[in-house]
């Protein structure tokens, strides 16, 4: 029975001094200092005295007694040093009952109070041991060096947030000041949660800390980074989210200079300086990866593709080749260009510049006057380029240019000879992002189809479709592409051009990247790869280079094996890159549609469902849903006007009504 005994129990994370007034079995009656009556289970007492007080005596004499008790057993405590105990019973394998341990603190004859006092010492300190069936067990070196750890990362945690948040209320008031406190983990929390929202890592932190600014809306986070400047207003926020490298090491861009530096090595080349070789590419282009040249003789013309020897410049395995090798491309959006190999040398010794000799594996494929393909060869080459064209100049200089003329007319032929073996023209216009002097936003579509860019793109096709067959041929391990037949193949009905390419390509199979040669339908080819842009697309690097040792007679760089591992590893991240590229050009046009609040803009109805329409803004090529106006059922194929009623691009909100039919 412990009826008139001194119970101790755990209540609120604190020990508690009460007399048991009555042992009811299952439950105890207690009397507590602060004059409380309370029950409790007997498992809740974690210490119950030996010495008796009367429970029948006056309340007044039994809450005074458990006063005193209560003083002298916290004096108690002061007493004892918790680590010097542990020291004492650390190594023994063995739990230990209160008395015993608190006979280790005191000299004198143990009491109920000095149990008491042990008791509440290891209770408060939580370092040295736990408690585990009503006796202590001291934790090993290891645990007690884990908690500390913890103590000292909570206290940084705290010390963090009252810092963190008192600078937070000074950026909000617009008094950014200097102090002696490194506040780039503040910036780090406050990206997560701007870049993250609820899913962020640190987001019980971020709140917290938020709180403590006095900031209850976590969406404030991108604001904040703008009004620090970590952020740009239109902060490319996917290169963050999807961690993809802006910069260079100063160890890597050394490395670019030295290689910049570098003559170059000849012997083994054939020389074709003699040739008119011209380039044809954006008017800002700087990374030239291709040329091309036109050499008429009377029974046949020679056209030469020549591509940058960057497998010349870049070795495997160098500090370069592996940063490539992670990069996995270049990433070119809207203001912002992420070379996969430094920019000082993309622009410079990789590329074919005009009025400088350049290495390149250059090939030269004739045709007879009908325009058939007779011969080619690829060739390890010195070229020198000698004029650099814009797409609006070749297209200017077309009809005056005999030559060019001739090139773009057989283009056409070995388009429409791709097509009869069942490629896909699904080609639509690009959308160029572009900005005034005054920053101002405007969205132009540049044709794919001027025959400029048809004579570029054939012959890049050219050059690739002939590099996949010399590699199949020879059995030179590369990187194919392929691409199995469509689902289904459509035609264009009177609904237009723009709606057949984007049903079309809903039913294309996906794209085979492969280590083994196979048919490539979309472009009604037997056999494909790349190898024409090795500056911007670590895979045409790679099977540049196992071609380029074939035709030197050298061994392959790689095997099987190692081609595979390239494959699995790049692969994902060229899926990455595609989506941050598709994002940022959906970001600018929500961006300049935000712009144009109560304008109408047409679309194209591309699907009928349920409570909506999934649209096509024809001025954009973005597909959009739309709320179903009630009593309207539009066809898909119908053209329509809607109107923009808000556009968020931060959070990829586009709301849009239904504004009549064209």
């Amino acid at each position: 029975m412990t009826q008139g005994k001194i119970i101790e129990y755990i209540d609120q994370g604190k020990i508690t001094c009460a007399i048991c007034l009555q042992d009811k079995g299952n439950k105890l009656h207690l009397l507590t200092p602060l004059n409380r009556q309370v029950n409790i289970t007997p498992k809740r007492a974690i210490f119950i005295s030996y010495a008796d007080i009367d429970p029948l005596g006056p309340r007044d004499e039994l809450l005074n007694k458990l006063r005193q008790v209560e003083i002298l057993r916290d004096r108690l405590k002061k007493e004892i040093h918790v680590e010097e105990v542990w020291e004492l019973i650390k190594d023994e394998d063995e739990t230990f009952d209160f008395r015993y341990l608190t006979h280790l603190c005191f000299k004198e004859t143990v009491t109920d109070d000095h149990v008491s006092a042990l008791v509440r010492a290891l209770f408060d300190d939580k370092l040295y041991f736990k408690i585990k069936d009503g006796r202590f067990i001291p934790h090993s070196e290891g645990k007690v060096k884990q908690i500390l750890k913890e103590r000292e990362e909570e206290e940084q945690k705290e010390d963090g947030l009252e810092k963190g948040g008192s600078w937070l209320k000074t950026v909000l008031r617009g008094e950014v000041e200097q102090d002696d406190y490194d506040h780039a983990e503040t910036i780090r929390i406050i990206e997560g949660l701007a870049l993250y929202g609820k899913d962020a890592p640190d987001y019980k932190y971020g709140k917290e800390l938020f709180s403590r600014a006095g900031i209850s809306d976590i969406g404030e986070a991108r604001d904040i980074l703008i009004r620090l400047g970590v952020w740009e207003e239109n902060e490319p926020v996917d290169i963050i989210r999807f961690n993809i490298r802006r910069s260079f090491t100063d160890e890597q861009l050394k490395e670019a200079y030295r290689l910049n530096d570098l003559k170059i090595d000849a012997s083994g080349r054939e020389d074709l300086r003699n040739l008119s070789v011209f380039t044809i590419d954006d008017s800002i282009t700087k990374d030239f990866d291709d040329a091309l040249s036109i050499d008429v003789h009377d029974d046949h013309t020679q056209i030469g593709i020549h591509i940058t020897d960057v497998a010349s410049v870049i070795d495997p395995g160098t500090i370069l080749d592996r940063e490539a090798y992670l990069r996995g491309s270049s990433l070119y959006l809207p203001r912002h260009k992420i070379h996969m190999f430094p920019t000082e040398l993309a622009n410079d010794r990789l590329s074919l510049r005009d009025g400088v000799d350049r290495p390149a594996i250059s090939l030269l494929a004739s045709f007879d006057k009908t325009g058939q393909l007779s011969g080619y060869r690829f060739a390890p080459s010195i070229i020198n380029v000698r004029r650099k064209l814009t797409y609006d100049e070749v297209n200017e200089q077309l009809e005056s240019k005999r030559q060019l003329l001739w090139v773009y007319r057989l283009c056409e032929k070995m388009r429409q000879k791709r097509i009869e073996q069942g490629a896909l023209i699904l080609s639509l216009p690009e959308v160029s992002i572009q900005f005034g002097k005054d920053s101002s936003l405007s969205i132009k579509m540049i044709s794919q189809e001027t025959p400029s860019r048809v004579m570029v793109a054939e012959l890049m096709i050219l050059y690739n479709w002939l590099a996949a067959q010399f590699c199949r041929d020879h059995n030179i391990p590369i990187i194919y592409r392929g691409q199995k037949e469509p689902g289904e193949r459509l035609t264009i009905e009177e609904t237009g051009y723009v709606y057949y390419v984007f049903r079309q390509r809903r039913k294309l199979s996906p794209l085979i990247i492969d280590i083994e040669a196979c048919p490539h339908a979309g472009l009604g080819l037997d056999v494909y790869s790349n190898l024409t842009s090795p500056i911007r697309r670590y895979f045409d690097l790679v099977s540049q280079r196992q071609m380029r040792n074939y035709i030197l007679q050298e061994a392959p760089v790689y095997n099987n094996e190692e081609l595979e591992k390239i494959r699995i590893t790049v692969t994902p991240v060229l899926k990455d890159l595609n989506t941050i590229k598709n994002n940022r050009i959906r970001y600018w046009i929500q961006k300049y549609l935000g712009e144009h609040i109560g304008e109408k803009f047409p679309a194209i109805i591309l699907d009928n469902l349920k409570n909506r329409y999934r649209v096509i803004l024809e001025d954009f090529l973005l597909a959009v849903e739309i709320k179903k106006e009630t009593g309207h059922d539009i066809p898909q194929g119908k053209k329509i006007m809607i109107k923009i009623k808000k556009a968020d691009p931060w959070n990829d909100l586009l709301v849009l009504e239904y504004a009549g039919e064209v």
